[in-house]
């Protein structure tokens, strides 16, 4: 029965937690276009690269990027 006054304020302060990272992951726009991450996963399109990603990319991406070129 002891275990009880641990057990009860720490899953009040999970359940707080919970609460807060669910908060700000909505501030933060996480649920915002749903949809085009649905659509984003049945394309077999490359992703857009930015500027500063463009020089980002591994040697299997460029030899394919190099293999489309040439065909």
């Amino acid at each position: 029965m002891d275990i009880l006054y641990l057990l009860i304020p720490l899953s009040a302060v999970l359940v707080l937690f919970i609460v807060a990272v669910f908060g700000w992951a909505v501030h933060k726009g996480q649920f915002e276009d749903l949809e085009r991450e649905a659509d984003r996963i049945l394309t077999d399109d490359a992703p857009v690269l930015d500027a500063d990603q463009a020089g980002d990319q591994g040697p299997a991406e460029e030899s394919r990027r190099r293999s489309s070129a040439s065909s």
